[in-house]
């Protein structure tokens, strides 16, 4: 029987080795899977990595707030050029802003604010109580506003639900008559299915219930761009104070039946909370519209 002396060679095993080395350099490395790599495709035969489109996603019911679409659909350019004494600063929040931190914006010049409530029939602000009446707390003059969704129910039906959950007025001087909040759908179909004079129709319920309820007629929040295409740039409701949305150096061409804003959206994008505004007057004016 032959004997192997430690250290001599072994010429079968040496040969295998050497021939399983030969068969893996062969192999083609896989490239990592689509759950390895959730934002590229790779193509094995081509030696090419592709990019796969993201879909947008509809946000949840009760997530939509004041401008949430200004700025996809009017574009945004620049702010408001130098300081006019005759406009007071305020701001507009909800609920993904949380507990604000109004002492701060206090002493940044805010003086007014509104506070989202409501939406649709479905929906109220969980952070409504704080910010509501912490604004109140600091000294400013507040009011609420209600994300309008024609879709869902009647005018005159969210007009009372508003009402019902912050949305009303009282004449201590410190609260500003509610807010129609209606503008682009980020639901769904830019006018919520209605023609213009559907869309007219479904914002003078909304308007008339909500002077029934509280005495005061509400401002309407909304852009040229929207108001134009979805109400056919109705004129007929200037009794009400126009809160215009454009993210831009001026408030530019108005919806028909205003010559003038009462409140201008102006930025999504300002200290402390985002969205800022500017009332066209001075402090005195915001005083009188929370008065009635």
């Amino acid at each position: 029987m032959p004997v192997h002396r430690p250290g001599s060679p072994r010429p079968r095993r040496a040969f295998l080795a050497g021939a399983l080395i030969a068969v893996c350099a062969l192999v083609p490395i896989t490239p990592a899977s689509a759950a390895e790599s959730p934002d590229a495709t790779a193509s094995a035969t081509a030696g090419t990595t592709t990019t796969t489109p993201v879909t947008p996603t509809t946000p949840a019911r009760g997530t939509a707030r004041m401008g949430m679409g200004v700025a996809a659909h009017d574009g945004q350019d620049g702010l408001p050029t130098g300081t006019r004494a005759a406009q007071t600063e305020g701001v507009d929040v909800a609920s993904y802003q949380g507990n604000v931190s109004w002492t701060t914006l206090w002493n940044s010049g805010v003086r007014w604010s509104y506070n989202k409530a409501s939406e649709g029939t479905y929906y109220t602000n969980p952070y409504f109580s704080q910010q509501y009446t912490g604004a109140y707390g600091v000294g400013m003059i507040r009011g609420a506003y209600h994300f309008a969704t024609p879709d869902t129910t009647s005018g005159a039906t969210q007009a009372n639900y508003f009402v019902d959950h912050g949305g009303g007025w009282s004449a201590d001087g410190r609260t500003l008559p509610g807010t129609l909040d209606i503008e682009w759908n980020p639901y769904g179909d830019t006018c919520y299915g209605k023609s213009t004079s559907g869309m007219v129709s479904w914002i003078r319920d909304f308007l008339n219930q909500y002077q029934a309820r509280t005495g005061r007629n509400a401002v309407i929040y909304t852009s040229t761009t929207w108001w134009s295409q979805c109400t056919g740039n109705y004129a007929g409701f200037s009794a009400n104070p126009l809160w215009i949305a454009r993210y831009a150096s001026t408030a530019g061409t108005l919806p028909a039946g205003w010559s003038t804003y009462t409140m201008w959206q102006y930025t999504s994008s300002g200290p402390t909370v985002g969205d800022h505004d500017k009332f066209n007057g001075a402090l005195d004016r915001v005083q009188a519209l929370a008065k009635g």
